[in-house]
């Protein structure tokens, strides 16, 4: 057969299967059998097995690659990911509408409400109406590129269809909630139960889990589905509101959820609360609350956003389900963070559609006020539909024989002494190199603020601690290629840049190596006032605890966290460790010049276009200044990126000075 014909063979039948693809897993209507759907795949993938130069990223064929990847890399939104606030009654709903009803001032505007679909949030990038990527929410300004993953879920077109015979988008960021049917999640449970594994929490959970996987072939047998709900950055979308962009994105394409309703006023959009509230129960999948919009594009831009939320949108929480059981023991959990949470063990019990078996007792002090024993008939219920939580004690139901729970002296994983401090409630075992805070302070010592080792995330950090290859952060600096490339899914560019990443790392400034260290109650700032003013970690580690507080900004509580770290055998060791590997020690006195911005305070707001937040606070503290989140009299600078939140509300009625972007960029440019 002459290549032209062949050509068009296989687009015919892409154009076919993508066809079937909308009926089956958008509309819920299938034509054909799945045999012969399967065989319409298998005869693609034939052709283009012998035509390989035909094959193109969009093709059916493409969905569920052959290998594991190595790990994710970072990608950016276009448009910042935010996240809505949660209200948990009618009073609190009609609070919201009362705010919108003042900032459109007097405008009419009507809400589109929506199943709050309990899952994880992604973005869906598309170029010239192609699939290009796909990302986690991540920070909201970057996310996971887990597009291998999401190109296993079928309901994710990868090829837009056009909208009336128009050309599909130029760009845009489709944004979606990834989540796993309820009989997809009992089924792995029930699998991962059988191999001894521990389960999953919830379907939400699963969902998170199984996005985050390096091998899509297993994702592809997950079960994941995908409702998309909106759009962040966009060109050439010709949508005017939120209830044309649901209809344009069916259009498009996308599996959209047809429970959701255009509502003239608040009342309405209570009533229709009200009505989900009792039928989701009869879903195939979870669903916490309701998403309450107002419907008019023109308007949410009117109404803008904080740093973290929108102003035009928020979420109407459903009361949790609460249910009686009995707790069977109490015991002790070490946190990554070194908290230890006492934990009550139940009789298993169904609670929201999902076994309990365990809930969080939160602390010693929660306990005694209620009054909480061994033995104990027990209220629980789940907060935000996730984590099981104790109520309240059924104390008619005692019989005498329950016991009191005392929090123990050591830690049961470290044997280290637990400590309280004052004026707080829980207890901490504060050996940073306890194994249960191992791998929370990896991910710490590799982040972007601290030694910034590329590739070294939560994935990795995983694999590293239980092949056993690390034991503290020193031993970061040993790992050799020859061992990261043996590790599970991992190839040979995958290992190279890492131990490129670790290399790099050595020769950072001495504040993001403290800053790494972990120390309690040492973060960017105060790693960088030790850096100024001590220039050396020798002689950090030789202060005494009188020494300390004689620092500026250093107070008693953080002067005997600095003091026990340094002298605690573990640290010790990690920082020979550390030397040997050749890091940074010390630094030389930074000039005055480098420091102009010495004893300034700076606060940013809003989004800014040059550079991240976090890139822009480590600004200011390499000129000597000081990057703090909170808006006081104290505060020199208010800096104000697009749609500032309230703490450029407080700097004006603080009377503290708010410049823009522009100007802040000034002021770097000119003391550099």
């Amino acid at each position: 057969m002459e290549r032209p014909k062949i050509k068009d063979q296989i687009e015919r039948l892409r154009e076919e299967i993508r066809y079937h693809d909308r009926l089956y897993y958008i509309e819920n209507k299938p034509k054909i059998f799945d045999q012969e759907y399967d065989l319409l795949l298998k005869k693609l993938q034939k052709l283009e097995k012998e035509n390989p130069g035909f094959i193109t990223l969009d093709s059916p064929t493409q969905r569920v690659g052959g290998a594991p990847v190595g790990g994710f890399a970072v990608v950016e939104h276009k448009a910042q990911m935010l996240s809505m606030d949660n209200t948990y009654n009618h009073d609190e709903l009609r609070a919201f509408d009362e705010r919108v009803k003042k900032n459109l001032a007097g405008e009419k505007y009507e809400y589109v409400v929506e199943l709050k679909i309990d899952g994880v949030s992604v973005s869906l990038t598309y170029e010239k109406g192609l699939f290009a990527r796909g990302a986690t929410r991540g920070s909201g300004f970057k996310g996971d590129d887990v597009s291998v993953n999401l190109k296993t879920i079928r309901s994710i077109p990868l090829k837009l269809t056009p909208l009336k015979g128009d050309a599909a988008p130029k760009f845009m960021e489709v944004r979606g909630e990834v989540y796993m049917k309820l009989e997809s999640f009992e089924k792995i449970n029930k699998e991962k139960g059988k191999r001894g594994e521990e389960l999953f929490a919830n379907p939400r959970n699963a969902a998170a889990g199984s996005l985050k996987l390096l091998d899509p072939r297993i994702v592809a047998k997950r079960g994941l589905d995908i409702f998309a709900h909106g759009i962040g950055y966009f060109e050439g979308a010709p949508f005017e509101s939120q209830s044309e962009l649901l209809e344009g994105l069916r259009g498009l394409g996308f599996r959209v959820n047809p429970n959701y309703k255009k509502c003239s006023n608040i009342n309405e959009a209570l009533k229709f609360c009200d009505v989900w509230q009792k039928k989701r129960e009869g879903l195939d999948y979870d669903t916490d609350g309701m998403v309450v919009k107002v419907d008019s594009f023109a308007q949410q831009k009117k109404l803008g956003k904080t740093t973290k939320s929108p102003r035009w949108m928020i979420a109407y929480k459903f009361p949790a389900e609460r249910v009686e059981t009995k707790i069977l023991d109490i015991k002790v959990q070490v946190g990554r963070t070194g908290v230890l949470t006492p934990v009550a063990i139940l009789k298993e019990v169904s609670v929201a559609g999902t076994k309990v078996s365990r809930a969080s007792l939160h602390n010693e002090d929660e306990i005694n006020r209620k009054d909480i024993r061994k033995g104990d008939t027990v209220i629980i219920e789940k907060a935000g539909e996730i984590i099981p939580q104790v109520i309240e004690v059924v104390k008619s139901k005692r019989t005498g024989k329950e016991k009191k729970f005392v929090m123990p002296r050591k830690c049961d994983i470290c044997d280290a002494p637990i400590k309280r401090e004052k004026d707080e409630v829980a207890y901490r075992c504060e050996n940073v190199f306890c194994p249960a805070q191992l791998k929370e302070n990896l991910i710490h010592f590799a982040s972007r603020a601290a030694m910034d080792i590329e590739g070294m995330g939560e994935a990795m950090v995983d694999q590293l601690v239980e092949n056993k290859l690390v034991s503290d952060y020193g031993d970061i600096y040993s790992l050799k290629f020859e061992k990261v490339r043996s590790l599970e899914r991992m190839g040979d560019k995958s290992a190279r840049n890492l131990i490129e990443g670790i290399g790099k790392s050595k020769d950072n400034t001495l504040s993001r190596f403290i800053y790494a260290l972990g120390i309690r109650h040492v973060g960017e700032h105060i790693a960088d006032v030790l850096a100024r003013t001590f220039h050396s970690m020798d002689k950090i580690s030789e202060l005494t605890v009188a020494e300390l507080p004689k620092t500026p900004e250093i107070g008693p509580v953080v002067a005997q966290s600095i003091y026990d770290f340094f002298r605690n055998p573990d640290s010790k060791k990690a920082l020979k460790k550390l030397r040997d590997a050749g890091i940074r020690f010390a630094e030389k006195p930074r000039s005055a010049a480098t420091m102009r911005l010495a004893g300034k305070t700076f606060v940013f707001t809003g989004e800014l276009k040059s550079c991240s937040r976090p890139d822009a606070e480590e600004m200011v503290r390499s000129l000597g200044g000081n990057a703090s989140s909170s808006v006081s009299k104290k505060t020199d600078f208010v800096v104000a990126g697009e749609n500032p939140g309230s703490k450029y509300d407080k700097a004006k009625q603080l009377g503290v000075k708010t410049i823009d972007e522009e100007q802040f960029n000034k002021i770097i440019k000119e003391i550099k």
